[in-house]
């Protein structure tokens, strides 16, 4: 799947209003949820599924990202949001480092492979240095949309 199928146009935040990990993730999951089709009590039951899953072990994997995700039986389709901090958040990355994006990751549970793939697509994006500094300097929600689907069509660039 490439990323600009799997993050929803309508669920990016070019800035974030929140400023601590939980608001973040409640902010993302709302923004999701409208686009998604979700009722106030999923988008309530999905941002506790995805801050207890941050509780086990931050997403915040370095270089100023974090990928929070979940598998929830309140999805019917996997999907994804992109949203950016200027101030940074704390999301207690493994390196310390405050996070300026965040990638929230929602799957059905049925099918964990497509999950994994989804993840593993995320990931290979932001390990690129452009992807990740372009993101942070994005001016707004199309500016994001043009990345995601520039990097669609160079992968490896």
């Amino acid at each position: 799947m490439r990323l600009s199928e799997l993050v929803l146009a309508d669920a990016i935040i070019p800035e974030l209003a929140a400023t601590d990990r939980n608001g973040v993730i409640r902010e993302m999951v709302n923004a999701m949820a409208g686009a998604m089709g979700m009722s106030e009590e999923e988008a309530t039951a999905v941002s506790k599924a995805v801050i207890a899953r941050e509780n086990q072990g931050s997403t915040g994997f370095g270089k100023g990202v974090a990928v929070p995700h979940v598998k929830h039986p309140g999805i019917k389709r996997i999907a994804a949001s992109i949203a950016r901090s200027s101030a940074g958040i704390d999301f207690a990355a493994l390196d310390r480092a405050p996070v300026y994006i965040v990638v929230l990751l929602l799957s059905p549970p049925d099918n964990p492979d497509q999950h994994l793939a989804s993840m593993e697509n995320i990931f290979r994006h932001l390990q690129r240095d452009n992807f990740r500094r372009f993101l942070r300097q994005a001016a707004g929600k199309q500016e994001i949309i043009d990345l995601i689907q520039e990097a669609d069509e160079f992968p490896g660039g």
